[in-house]
């Protein structure tokens, strides 16, 4: 059973991340025929103050109220 873990920043909405699992799934049915209903998928959403690429985080903390 194929297992695949993606991370993303959050904030998108349901209907992408939809659009992601039908196309990785794909992806992965076609190219190692694994059977579709095997096929596991795992979002982990990170805020973008605790996501950083080249030394540098993608977003700042929100503001204390």
């Amino acid at each position: 059973m194929p297992i695949v873990e993606i991370t993303l920043i959050e904030g998108r909405t349901y209907e992408d991340k939809s659009r992601l699992v039908a196309a990785v799934t794909e992806a992965i049915v076609s190219s190692i025929k694994a059977p579709r209903e095997a096929v596991r998928i795992i979002i982990r959403e990170v805020p973008a103050h605790h996501f950083a690429a080249g030394g540098v985080l993608k977003g700042a903390p929100p503001k204390p109220s």
